[in-house]
């Protein structure tokens, strides 16, 4: 079902209804997006990458999400002649699809956009969908309104929880592109349709090329499968399935892309596959991150003092790459797409682009934790619950001992305390929640593959100077030392919700927490020397 005033039925309401006093008073309608007129001069000044999305309607899935986000702002910033952006979304948590999308752009990183282009809000459009459904859940009216409309796809959405259920991963994963692709081959304005993929879909592969492997299973079997056979069963079935895959994000995007490729006879499309997605570099703000997975969540459970150990290799690369950067190369991605397409259709084949830092601009696990350390702890948070003290340890075994001992035993006797007192204890309960997150993470962290990322470098040698500047993305100019000196700045105001305003009130608070930090140290490196030497003589008296 269409909601109001979006998707097709904005072409039919829109006519009697006012924009807010952001924009023009006039009502404004479908065929009027396309706001920004330039003469002939200003059209020959675009770049080439500009002139590819001219006056094209663009449809985004996932575009509430973190990648999501940035590539919507990116667009509408970069590409001032852009005709409009279709946007997938579903109702969630009571808000209904007019509501998810005008609390979307109340986002801090679309402050920019908002100075620079005040009327960009003409050109988005909702339309009413869920991944988890068969066909999207699209309308019949929203389908054919893009079918006639849409000219470029970025296939963004997906559940990036490595626990998810297989029944919902399939749906989101690998059924929704292939719905998507079936839709996009009855699209006769189609010019690009980009599948954003992961790195770590091939992760049992120890060399990870640009090209689509084999898939792990079958796709259709695997959607019939998840259609038909009771949860539960799944549920007991998913170990076997797996096999070597570490969960069931990886398997499902592995599938997929197998899926994408038996469904794209003859379609502009691409592949993309970014490594780890962090914070933002550059733009539109610097270091902006709205989640906590995987070294984010790392990064801001240290920095509250929750986390003090980590199953990890430090010397293994981390292959980390920043969000803005990322969609600057996804959105030139659709344009190289288009293009080859156009040039040679026939021997057209699917392009696949490995994004990854592991050869332009390596970092390892270790040198992360250390950049972070070095420049968070001038950025405390109010939040935190204790002083700084982490370590990443390789051997598993090490690990469980300190997780036992920095962990699990602190958080039984303040848990004591607390039930001693009348409270709730909480402690243990918030600790399972991060072994569980670090039992996750730990696999990407004791591990290292070879990723091919040629497409990347092509990619750059094809783009002007001006497209180069405007859509950078290019990772040998990465540099992590200025990365990271806003980087915990970023997960602190952000992430954590703790402004800038506290930080007085913080390292305040960080201070005394040190001093009880080194407090705690003394006294139990006593009471260990204390317990070592009774021991001593104990033994002693015993043998004489």
């Amino acid at each position: 079902m269409v909601a109001e005033n979006y998707g097709y039925t904005a072409i039919e309401n829109q006519k009697n209804k006012n924009l807010s006093n952001d924009f023009s008073d006039a009502p404004y309608y479908i065929e009027d997006v396309a706001d920004v007129q330039l003469d002939e001069n200003q059209i020959d000044d675009l770049t080439p990458i500009q002139k590819f999305y001219d006056g094209t309607n663009v449809f985004i899935t996932g575009s509430t999400g973190f990648l999501g986000k940035i590539l919507v702002e990116k667009l509408l910033r970069s590409c001032p002649t852009i005709s409009s952006i279709y946007l997938l979304v579903r109702d969630k948590k009571g808000k209904n699809l007019e509501q998810r999308v005008d609390e979307m752009f109340d986002d801090v990183i679309f402050d920019r956009l908002r100075k620079e282009c005040p009327k960009f809000r003409h050109k988005v459009v909702g339309v009413a969908g869920d991944c988890s459904l068969p066909e999207l859940g699209l309308s019949l009216q929203d389908k054919r309104l893009l079918i006639d409309e849409i000219h470029i796809i970025f296939h963004v959405a997906a559940t990036v929880r490595f626990d998810e259920k297989l029944e919902t991963a399939v749906a989101i994963n690998i059924r929704s592109p292939r719905d998507l692709l079936r839709l996009g081959r009855e699209m006769s304005k189609l010019k690009s349709f980009i599948h954003v993929s992961t790195v770590y879909a091939n992760c049992t592969n120890n060399c990870i090329e640009e090209k689509i492997y084999p898939g792990a299973i079958d796709g259709e079997k695997m959607i019939m499968l998840t259609e038909n056979v009771p949860g539960k069963i799944l549920d007991d079935m998913t170990p076997r399935l797996l096999e070597n895959y570490p969960n069931t994000y990886a398997y499902t995007k592995q599938i997929a892309e197998d899926i994408v490729r038996r469904e794209s006879d003859n379609m502009p499309v691409g592949i993309f596959r970014p490594a780890i997605v962090i914070a933002t570099y550059k733009e539109p703000v610097k270091s902006w991150i709205n989640n906590m997975y995987g070294p984010t969540g790392v990064v801001a459970g240290v920095g509250v003092g929750l986390l003090r150990t980590l199953y990890c290799d430090p010397e293994v690369n981390a292959n980390l790459v920043p969000v803005d950067m990322c969609v600057n190369s996804l959105i030139t991605a659709a344009w190289e797409v288009g293009e080859s397409y156009r040039k040679d259709q026939k021997s057209y084949d699917i392009m696949v682009y490995n994004y990854e830092s592991g050869k332009d601009q390596p970092i390892n696990w270790g040198k992360f934790m250390h950049l972070s350390h070095h420049y968070g702890i001038e950025y405390p948070s109010t939040k935190a619950i204790w002083y700084y003290s982490f370590k990443l340890y390789k051997y598993y075994p090490v690990y469980l001992f300190w997780t036992f001992l920095l962990h699990t035993l602190p958080a039984l006797l303040a848990d004591t305390v607390l039930f001693c007192l009348g409270k709730q204890p909480r402690l243990m309960a918030a600790y399972k929640k991060v072994h569980k997150f670090s039992s996750v993470i730990s696999y990407f962290c004791t591990r290292e593959w070879d990723v091919r990322s040629d497409s990347l470098r092509r990619q750059q040698e094809r783009m002007c100077d001006k497209d180069r500047e405007l859509f950078f993305s290019d990772l040998k100019q990465l540099d992590w030392d200025e990365y990271y000196k806003t980087y915990c700045k970023g997960v602190r105001q952000y992430l954590l919700q703790d402004p800038l305003e506290t930080l007085e009130v913080a390292q305040t608070k960080w201070r005394r927490l040190y001093f009880a930090h080194q407090a705690v140290k003394f006294f139990s490196g006593f009471g260990l020397m204390a317990m070592a030497y009774w021991l001593f003589e104990t033994c002693i008296y015993l043998i004489v």
